[in-house]
């Protein structure tokens, strides 16, 4: 049995790379076909044996706490009429061991799972980023906790990226391999230009921390963009305890981005049962008009 149960979900960014449509809601409600993104969050989560779930939300994000919340009034009325396929789709959002913390003010990655201090107490936790939806044959955060289960060590997915991208990650400095799928990691260095790269294996989005990773949050200097970063604290646990780098093999999807958005509700919609003999005659028809 693992000894993770814990996971926390950053979800308190103010969502400027998806304006206008976020200035009023939560970047992470945005639906890919017909489901939020951080619902496929917490489906991992859940799918990976994660039993509590707490998500650091800011202003405007009501809407996450509502969505995961009963609605009686619509139960009511899709039992009325005999509609038991969407009464199964809004129950699925009920009856999770969710909790909900508030970042006053956006001051980092870092700062966001400072506030998860006290939810998780001295045990070893998940955290979950909402920007990166992982499709493979294990979800990823239960790979992370298998590794975890062997080393007891905290450890973060990687996967490699273009060498022109590593500005827009988290880079692992690799040192050797621990097993087929672990490295060893020299260093950990936030969002390096290209030429400074040590090299172009990003962490995307799923760390497995053990507890002593809050007490460096609550000492750590600000460093990129002026804010509390979460890489460069992970960086300072790395000189006391080991940190491992996970390589991930799956599907990764960059919802956080529109491009990113875009390409993946595509691929979502081709593979969904409802509709996607609809949208591959559409892009069919589509191309053909194009050509």
């Amino acid at each position: 049995m693992s000894l993770v149960k814990k996971a926390v979900i950053p979800a308190a960014g103010l969502g400027t790379r998806f304006l206008p449509a976020t200035k009023a809601l939560a970047k992470e409600m945005l639906p890919i076909v017909d489901k939020p993104t951080i619902q496929f969050i917490v489906e991992e989560a859940l799918e990976s044996g994660i039993e509590d779930i707490l998500i650091v939300t800011g202003r405007n994000k009501r809407a996450i706490e509502d969505h995961f919340d009963s609605n009686p009034e619509l139960e009511d009325y899709l039992i009325r009429q005999e509609q038991d396929d969407l009464l199964q789709l809004v129950k699925e959002t009920t009856g999770i061991n969710l909790f909900f913390v508030r970042q006053s003010y956006p001051e980092g990655l870092g700062h966001a799972v400072l506030q998860a201090k006290a939810f998780v107490g001295d045990e070893p936790f998940v955290v979950m980023l909402g920007d990166d939806l992982m499709k493979d044959d294990i979800p990823l955060t239960k790979q992370l906790m298998n590794a975890y289960d062997e080393t007891h060590a905290s450890t973060l997915a990687v996967m490699e990226v273009p060498q022109e991208d590593t500005s827009k990650y988290g880079i692992i400095d690799p040192n050797g391999q621990y097993n087929e799928e672990l490295f060893h990691v020299n260093q950990f260095v936030e969002k390096p230009d290209p030429e400074d790269a040590p090299s172009n294996m990003a962490i995307i989005g799923r760390y497995l921390l053990t507890p002593e990773i809050f007490e460096l949050l609550e000492t750590q200097e600000r460093g990129q963009g002026n804010e509390i970063q979460l890489t460069d604290a992970i960086d300072r646990l790395n000189h006391t305890q080991r940190v491992f780098a996970l390589n991930f093999k799956g599907e990764r999807f960059d919802v956080g981005n529109k491009n990113g958005f875009l390409e993946t509700t595509l691929e979502y919609g081709l593979t969904h049962p409802k509709h996607k003999d609809h949208l591959k005659k559409f892009i069919i028809e589509t191309a053909e008009q194009l050509n």
